[in-house]
C-alpha cells in the first residue's frame, strides 16, 4: 500500500511538471512535440481545441488499442496519469503564458521539463498514454529503449507538424524532443545503473570479508592465475550500483593499494533483487 501511494504521488507530480511544460514553454512559443501532446498542440494552433480535452481523448483511444499489452497494474497505473495529466493541462491552460521570449530557451526547458514528468510517471510504472504506450511496446517486443522508441515515434509527428508551426519552430522542437527522450532514459536507466567489478589482489579473502561485513553485497569468486607470474590468484566479480562504487574502491585502496581492479558498465541484470525478466 505504501509503495502504491508513493507510485501515484509520483504520477500526480509527473503531471503537474508535464503540464507546465507545455502550458508555459511549449505553447506560448508555438512549439510542438512528439506523440500525442505534439498532435494535440497542432489541434491547439488550429482550431483553438483545449489541449487537456484533445490529450484525454486521443490518449484513450491509444490506450484502448494497446491495453492488451500491459500488466494490470501498469494499466491502471496508465490510466491514472492520463485522467490526471489531462486534468493539470485543463486547469493551466488559462494560467499558461510565455515566461521567455527565448525560443532556444523555451525549447530547452520544454525538453527538460516534459523529460522528467514522463521520467517520474514511468519510473513509477505507468505511462502517459500516446506515444509511450507504442514506446512501451517497442521496448518489450523491440528490445529499444524507451527514450529511443519515443524519440522515433516523435521525430514522425514533429515532421508532420512543420505545415503548421514552420521549419524554423521545428528545428527548436527537435532540439526539445531530443532533451525529452535522454531525460526520460536517465530515469528509467540511469538512476538504476549498475557495473560489474573485477578485483584481482593478494588480499582477496579480505576484500570479500569487507564488501559482505561493510557493504552487504554477494559476490562471485573467480579460480585465475597469473599470466606473467603464474601464480594462482582469486577474482572477485560483483555487480553494485554505481554509487557504490567509490566506497568500494576506497574499501579496496585501504587493504591493497596495488590490487587490480577493472570495472565494465552492465547494460542489463536479470535475476531476483535486480530486475524481474520481462
Amino acid at each position: 500500500m505504501k509503495k502504491t501511494i508513493t507510485d501515484l504521488l509520483l504520477i500526480i507530480a509527473g503531471g503537474i511538471i508535464f503540464a507546465i511544460a507545455v502550458n508555459f514553454y511549449m505553447i506560448p512559443n508555438m512549439l510542438s512535440e512528439g506523440g500525442v501532446i505534439g498532435v494535440t498542440a497542432v489541434m491547439h494552433y488550429l482550431f483553438g481545441w483545449s489541449t487537456g480535452v484533445v490529450n484525454f481523448v486521443l490518449n484513450v483511444i491509444l490506450v484502448g488499442i494497446g491495453y492488451r499489452f500491459f500488466e494490470k497494474r501498469a494499466l491502471y497505473y496508465t490510466i491514472f496519469s492520463i485522467i490526471t495529466s489531462s486534468i493539470f493541462l485543463y486547469v493551466t491552460e488559462d494560467y499558461g503564458r510565455m515566461l521567455t521570449d527565448d525560443t532556444l530557451l523555451s525549447a530547452i526547458f520544454a525538453g527538460l521539463l516534459v523529460g522528467i514528468g514522463l521520467g517520474l510517471i514511468f519510473r513509477s510504472g505507468g505511462t502517459n498514454g500516446g506515444s509511450t504506450v507504442l514506446a512501451r511496446i517497442a521496448n518489450e517486443y523491440l528490445g529499444m529503449t524507451i527514450g529511443n522508441a519515443m524519440l522515433l515515434i516523435d521525430i514522425v509527428v514533429v515532421a508532420g507538424s512543420l505545415f503548421v508551426i514552420g521549419v524554423d519552430k521545428g528545428m527548436y522542437t527537435l532540439i526539445s524532443v531530443y532533451i525529452g527522450a535522454k531525460v526520460i532514459d536517465y530515469f528509467i536507466e540511469g538512476l538504476d545503473e549498475r557495473v560489474a567489478v573485477f578485483i584481482m589482489s593478494d588480499q582477496a579473502d579480505e576484500i570479500a570479508d569487507t564488501i559482505i561485513h561493510k557493504m552487504s553485497r554477494g559476490f562471485t569468486v573467480l579460480d585465475g592465475y597469473g599470466g606473467y607470474t603464474g601464480d594462482n590468484k582469486k577474482v572477485l566479480y560483483l555487480v553494485i550500483n554505481r554509487q557504490e562504487l567509490a566506497k568500494l574502491k576506497k574499501r579496496i585502496r585501504d587493504i591493497d593499494s596495488t590490487a587490480y581492479v577493472t570495472v565494465h558498465q552492465v547494460q542489463e541484470v536479470i535475476r531476483k533483487g535486480f530486475k524481474a525478466i520481462v
